[in-house]
């Protein structure tokens, strides 16, 4: 990193850049009775918001950056009041989360490619022979579009009037005209990206990063533009501008913004993608130890022991980086549920791990949350003392697992989502058809999480043992201490946590048990059709569900040995308690079912100590961790280090650890800034050494 980058990576984990926002007064005093006009329509709403919004904006600069834009102003109230969204759901919408676009991947390039002006010109004769009922979407695009470019031309003249010629002659370029050269391609992303989070949507991503921007670089590289080193200082300025506004970006946590980026991958003709730009990245963020843009590497059983290793060397710095994808798995996944063939191999992820494809894919893929350990309780509690045997106990939880999928997927069936103008012009058929993103696209898709399936899988084993094997205890009293919340019995409850017969030892009649689960989830949820006449997508993610659940009533005690309030594990993974053989009869279990029927995604999540990756044995063994894990036929991975003394120090001084940065369920934050609740589950996750 050279010395610039250290000082204007510094200056803005510091946060000096908050000083240059706007007053409270300022934002206090806007009027938005433009945009919360009841006679206009909900686009119309959200352009002349957006109109306002950049209108107030002001343009600064940071000391040495080359890479500008950087919010003053906090959001503005959306377009919708609460009272209106429940008007809405009313009529039977279901409102996901906030009820914006999200998690989403553009094709920036649709943008890129041509420059605002050309875009402008486009949507004016689009206009000029619309019909009627079409006109006042392409006049909503030219509002965005103009305002766009009346912001962009303020950023030009303050940046000459301040001396920053060097980002006013790329500003003389974009975002007007195509770019030239790879610097200005990444300050036209950095303002789209900007304008996105404005309009309204988040979770936005960034999509497969080495490939829209590579020509680019060589183009650059071919011509003697750049080097490899000045390149990378470039990028660095770029990864460097993802960090200016995260707390002004929503999500249930700070750090959770969705600013991912793919890298690499294999394209139809199984030609590997991964290129340069791909390394500079993986480079940039080992240099710059920020947590944006979150990093994910496509990879298969083909790719080279030397990337993995590259990639892992990344890993033992504690970011949560990368995340890895197994196109073996992926991919025909996705052409089973339907994606056609050149999308399918064009996958990304969205804002954790969903799989979803830039530019054709209006897809929700967190629509709900399904868990196992519910389906587990419910039926020991109904068929325990019936079951008599392990298939038995089995066929009721799968039972459980599809009628629990159908009754959260029916709540979810006709979704409402607010309009996005500007990110409409960065998915295919929209400006043609003068159709909204919100109202859908190629794929309209659901997902839906599959969580908690280790527990589920260990209170089957558990209660199948000690009632009908050993039948230490009556299914009858069982119940009766889970009722309890095991309440004086806490010696029954050892001997539940201390059984060995769990997912996650590579047991293959246990592991068997998973793989019904799983079924069970993924044929549940292939049988549903929403108002888009889109599928719904199993996966083995958690979000924040493994933390929540410690705070619902619904979550009983559970047969594994769980008390009522205990944390669950994040994603694909065994119980927080279980007494492990080590990592690789984790990852035997964790590959043994066939997980391209459960393509939401949601990673295979693993914590090692730090002190037994920080050397090169140690980035080598967790190199082999990985190809095994492709190998034998995991979808995704992620990986964390963790220093569990030093993660509790930092709970009793926060100030001094404050660019400490832990991986929390599909992204990865600043420790000090997550609520303890998740603090606290970082700090029960079992750490493995390798």
């Amino acid at each position: 990193m050279t010395e610039r980058m250290s000082r204007l990576r510094n200056y803005i984990v510091d946060h000096k850049h908050f000083a240059l926002r706007q007053s409270q007064d300022v934002f206090n005093n806007i009027d938005i009775s433009t945009y919360r006009d009841k006679n206009l329509s909900h686009a119309m709403r959200v352009a002349k918001r957006f109109e306002l919004f950049l209108s107030k904006e002001v343009p600064v600069f940071l000391p040495e950056e080359r890479i500008a834009f950087t919010r003053t102003l906090p959001a503005l109230p959306p377009v919708l009041s609460e009272e209106e969204f429940d008007s809405i759901r009313a009529t039977g919408k279901y409102i996901h989360e906030k009820g914006f676009v999200t998690n989403i991947a553009p094709d920036y390039q649709k943008i890129m490619s041509k420059g605002l002006y050309a875009l402008i010109d486009e949507v004016k004769t689009r206009l000029s022979n619309a019909k009627k009922q079409d006109k006042e979407f392409y006049e909503i695009e030219l509002i965005t579009l103009n305002a766009i470019v009346d912001f962009a031309l303020r950023y030009k003249e303050e940046a000459l009037k301040q001396g920053y010629l060097d980002i006013y002659q790329d500003l003389c370029v974009v975002p007007f005209y195509a770019p030239k050269t790879f610097k200005q391609a990444l300050q036209f992303l950095r303002i789209i990206h900007f304008c996105i989070w404005v309009e309204g949507e988040y979770h936005v991503i960034l999509g497969r990063f080495d490939q829209m921007m590579y020509p680019y670089l060589k183009k650059d590289l071919d011509n003697g533009v750049l080097t490899n080193e000045t390149a990378l200082e470039v990028l660095e300025d770029f990864f460097i501008s993802c960090n200016k506004d995260t707390d002004l970006y929503p999500g249930l946590q700070q750090g959770d913004n969705g600013q991912s980026i793919m890298l690499g991958g294999y394209d139809e003709n199984g030609i590997d993608t991964y290129n340069l730009l791909s390394e500079l990245c993986i480079k940039a963020s080992y240099e710059l130890k920020v947590i944006d843009p979150k990093i994910n590497l496509r990879v298969n059983k083909t790719t080279p022991k030397e990337r993995l290793l590259f990639a892992s060397k990344l890993t033992t710095i504690g970011l949560g980086f990368p995340q890895y994808s197994n196109d073996d798995i992926v991919i025909p996944g996705l052409i089973k549920l339907g994606y056609d063939k050149a999308d399918a191999h064009n996958y990304c992820v969205a804002a954790c791990w969903e799989f979803i494809i830039p530019g054709v894919g209006m897809e929700t893929v967190n629509i709900s949350a399904m868990s196992y350990v519910i389906c587990a309780n419910n039926a020991i509690n109904k068929y325990g003392e019936s079951c008599k045997n392990i298939d038995e106990l089995t066929s009721a939880v799968e039972q459980e697992v599809k009628e629990y999928t159908k009754v959260l997927l029916d709540e979810v069936y006709d979704i409402y989502l607010v309009p996005a103008p500007f990110m409409s012009l960065m998915f295919d058929g929209c400006i043609e058809e003068a159709k909204d993103i919100s109202l859908g696209n190629k794929y309209n898709n659901y997902g839906q999480h599959g969580f908690g399936l280790g527990n589920a899988v260990d209170s089957i084993s558990c209660f199948n043992h000690f009632v009908n094997e050993t039948k230490e205890i009556s299914a009858k009293d069982y119940l009766d201490v889970l009722q309890k919340d095991f309440a004086g019995n806490d010696e029954f409850r050892n001997k539940l946590v201390n059984y060995t017969e769990k997912f996650g030892n590579g047991i293959d009649n246990i592991d068997a048990i998973a793989s019904r689960l799983l079924k069970a989830h993924s044929d549940a949820c292939l049988a549903y059709k929403n108002s888009r006449n889109g599928i719904c997508r199993a996966g083995t993610g958690s979000a924040n569900c493994y933390v929540v659940s410690s705070t619902r009533n619904d979550y009983t005690a559970s047969a594994d040995g769980r008390k009522k309030c205990d944390f669950l594990p994040a994603n694909y993974t065994p119980s927080i308690t279980i007494k492990t053989k080590g990592p690789l009869s984790v990852v035997k279990s964790l590959t043994k079912p066939d997980l391209s029927n459960n393509i939401n995604g949601g990673p295979a999540t693993f914590e090692f100590t730090a002190s037994s990756v920080n050397s090169d044995t140690g980035v080598e063994k967790l190199a082999l961790l990985v190809e095994n894990f492709i190998k034998l036929g995991g979808h995704q991975l992620q990986l964390n280090v963790i220093n569990k003394s030093e993660l509790i120090k930092a709970q009793q001084n926060p100030e001094a650890y404050r660019n400490l940065i832990v991986r929390v369920w599909g992204w990865s934050g600043y420790f000090v800034e997550l609520d303890k609740c998740y603090q606290d589950q970082v700090i029960l996750r079992a750490d493995y050494s390798l």
